[in-house]
């Protein structure tokens, strides 16, 4: 059509010709990184794929949208498990990938603070703050690929939210383009000001639908002098939980991470990937073979830091087991001796995802109750699922220390996980849901809204809460151009 030939034609003035991307051009190669979730449950079509090199290219690339009618869908490392950066099969929307924008701008160490652009992969961040000698926590399976920008969007959680709180408690500033193309530099360093509404917390979290982050300051923190992991195996979830009690109290700011992992979710890993599940074979009898054999229901990864040294770290845990397992809270336990055993254990963990990938699609669930009411949120929901759909699995594991539990459920055998998904998802997350919200939970602990869980968020939000960001929505995008159909619509009312 004309417009778009237009609106194309100033993109490519703009941007250059390594700066867009069309589709039908002949340099347009192999669009799937950008058009393919990374779940593969979504894929899309874009009018064109948009790679600026800065925020002012940003700034200008959203004007031209603006002023064409274009909407767009903000784009970082393509993580989303929700289809929060996919455009729609329309092949009129502008995909605006951020991964150019990928410089560490600054590091002020007497601040603890870092300034980076959205498009830094969140490794990245982490090893720039590592070179100068700091730490920045935020820990996820995704952070080879994942991007600091997708990070704040999503407001993501991870592994040590326990101990250091999410990307919204680990950001200080942003910098923001406006649905109108304007950019609000808030990139400030400061821990305390009091000067007016928080615009920063506003965009974190919203999904790309309320502006583009094209950079943000970041809070640092001191690199802990010691560092120990360990994995103990209890024999319940309310096992568990008394065990992140103890944890609590003998370790305190100590503990970084507790994270809970049931016996399906190891097998699947043992199956696909043996090597990254190594570390349980010290947990496993000897009379088992460790590769295949049955280990325990659950087991828990503890992390703990020390500002003295390993040492320290490793003689606190060791306290912590010795107490437990004479009570049989803890029944087997192994604590890492060195660098490489930690990694090696967090493997273990972080290899969960990946192995679940490879046994096929799942119904999955991103939810967070009150911790004390983890274990009462498994029981009744796998006596409910067990009795709708006899046969299936859950693969169940996650953050006990904040409350935030992966479960994600698998048809019963002989079922094709695609007629699973298609038939029966829409029961299986009634199930799920109904429970996490009767006992005080949230649908969406970390993974965010996106396409995936927006239908849900407003039968299940209250019209209070939904009147009020739709409000916000309209009083900062009038034209519903970014990220439209995700998070929330504007003209969409609850059932």
């Amino acid at each position: 059509m004309p417009r778009d030939h237009a609106f194309l034609q100033a993109l490519r003035q703009l941007l250059g010709d390594d700066g867009l991307i069309s589709p039908d051009s002949d340099a347009a190669g192999d669009l799937t990184p950008y058009l393919h979730d990374w779940r593969g449950r979504y894929v899309g079509q874009a009018l064109a794929i948009a790679r600026p090199r800065d925020t002012s290219q940003v700034a200008a690339v959203v004007k031209l949208c603006a002023l064409h009618g274009v909407s767009l869908v903000p784009q970082g490392g393509n993580t989303s498990l929700v289809g929060g950066s996919i455009p729609d099969g329309s092949g009129t929307q502008l995909l605006l990938n951020l991964q150019r924008l990928n410089q560490v701008v600054a590091v002020d160490r007497a601040n603890l603070s870092m300034t980076v652009q959205a498009g830094c992969l969140l490794a990245q961040v982490q090893e720039a703050a590592s070179q100068a000698g700091l730490l920045f926590p935020l820990s996820l399976a995704a952070e080879g690929s994942c991007t600091i920008g997708g990070n704040l969007a999503t407001n993501a959680g991870g592994t040590q939210v326990l101990r250091y709180g999410t990307a919204r408690e680990l950001c200080l500033g942003l910098e923001v383009v406006t649905a109108q193309g304007d950019i609000w530099s808030g990139l400030t360093a400061l821990r305390k000001d009091n000067s007016g509404y928080d615009l920063r917390d506003l965009f974190i979290g919203s999904e790309g639908t309320l502006g583009v982050i094209t950079a943000a300051t970041l809070r640092l923190f001191p690199q802990p002098a010691g560092q120990v992991t360990a994995l103990a195996t209890c024999p319940s979830l309310d096992a568990c939980v008394d065990l992140l009690q103890s944890a609590r109290a003998r370790l305190g700011a100590g503990l970084t991470g507790f994270e809970v992992m049931h016996a399906w979710p190891i097998a699947l890993v043992r199956q696909y990937l043996p090597e990254q599940a190594r570390a349980i074979a010290p947990l496993v009898s000897d009379t088992i073979d460790a590769a295949t054999g049955p280990v325990p229901e659950w087991t828990v990864l503890i992390d703990t830091a020390s500002a003295e040294s390993d040492f320290a770290a490793r003689t606190a845990l060791e306290a912590l087991l010795a107490q437990e397992i004479p009570k049989g809270i803890v029944l087997d336990a192994t604590i890492a001796q060195n660098h490489a055993q930690n990694r090696a254990m967090w493997a273990l963990r972080e290899a969960i995802p990946l192995a679940e990938r490879q046994e096929g699609l799942m119904v999955k669930h991103d939810i967070a109750v009150p911790t004390s009411a983890i274990p009462e949120f498994v029981r009744t929901t796998q006596a409910q699922l067990a009795h709708a759909f006899p046969g299936c699995k859950v693969v169940c594991f996650g953050h006990l220390g904040d409350g935030n539990l992966h479960y994600n459920v698998q048809g019963p055998p002989g079922l094709p996980s695609t007629t699973f998904l298609a038939d029966h998802e829409a029961e299986v997350n009634h199930l799920v849901y109904d429970t996490a919200l009767q006992l005080g939970g949230t649908l969406s602990a970390e993974h965010g809204i996106g396409q995936l869980k927006r239908d849900e968020l407003a039968r299940r939000k209250s019209p209070v809460a939904l009147g009020m960001m739709r409000a916000v929505k309209q009083a900062l995008d009038p034209l519903g151009l970014m990220n439209p159909g995700r998070l929330i619509s504007v003209d969409q009312a609850p059932d």
